[in-house]
């Protein structure tokens, strides 16, 4: 928010308890109230979407109907057979990442995706995951994709700790990719709508220039909308390729 000549952008992340002193003794912040809202919204929309079961869909069901697909599409092309298997995981991930992604644009909402514990939370779940899926389905001989086939066994010493370090930095860059992206976003729309009020205050001229940043807060606002999508998408794609290599023999 501005204050005077002021712009604290970074303020919209802080959280605070709600609901009185019961979300005090909870330590109940915006954050998971907007995920539990981002759940109930996905959930609302699935069964609305589907109840009718037409034959012939309405615009709600033909959506509902599309976003299984695609997802579901995303999971068997990637993963390969055994992707029907993770399918209702993608699923899951991939619209509780949209949910939050789209609700954090409303005014007076909370992004949820914006927090570095959100987003390292989810990737590490998708971490051990993987891990366990790959032990599953692969046993110890797991262990052998940390020294590159074919390389020297006397550069082991080197190559297989640069693969660890590698694999483990996943979810690292899962959850940074996601946290800093809306951040960035939402910062740029605190900016420019702060530039709006500021020079709105200051008469006719400051009027006149005040379009400019607003023009742009549109511009931005669409943008984020694609960013939101891209960014569940890229979360979610991710996650089958690294399943993908966690099933493969």
């Amino acid at each position: 928010m501005a204050s005077g000549s002021t712009i604290d952008a970074l303020g919209q992340f802080e959280l605070h308890p709600i609901f009185g002193s019961f979300g005090e003794a909870l330590c109940f912040s915006q954050a998971p109230l907007y995920m539990v809202i981002s759940v109930a919204v996905v959930l609302a929309f699935l069964y609305v979407g589907m109840k009718p079961k037409a034959v012939v869909p309405g615009r709600l069901q033909a959506a509902a109907e599309v976003s299984y697909e695609f997802v579901h599409g995303l999971a068997v092309d990637t993963i390969g057979e055994k992707g029907t298997a993770f399918f209702p995981f993608i699923f899951a991930l991939f619209f509780f990442i949209l949910a939050g992604n789209y609700i954090g644009l409303l005014p007076f909402s909370y992004t949820f995706t914006s927090h570095i514990a959100v987003t390292f939370a989810l990737a590490i779940t998708v971490f051990i995951l993987c891990i366990l899926t790959s032990l599953r389905f692969q046993g110890v001989a797991f262990l052998k994709h940390f020294m590159p086939e074919g390389a020297p066994i006397a550069l082991s010493p080197i190559l297989v700790p640069i693969e660890i370090l590698s694999y483990i930095s996943r979810p690292i860059s899962l959850s940074i990719r996601l946290f800093a992206n809306m951040v960035a976003g939402h910062v740029l729309l605190e900016v420019f709508a702060s530039f709006t009020i500021m020079l709105a205050g200051l008469g006719v001229v400051g009027d006149a220039l005040a379009v400019a940043p607003l023009v742009l807060n549109i511009a931005l606002t669409a943008l984020e909308l694609l960013v939101g999508l891209l960014q569940a998408y890229v979360f979610a794609i991710l996650t089958c390729i690294y399943l993908r290599e966690a099933v493969a023999h």
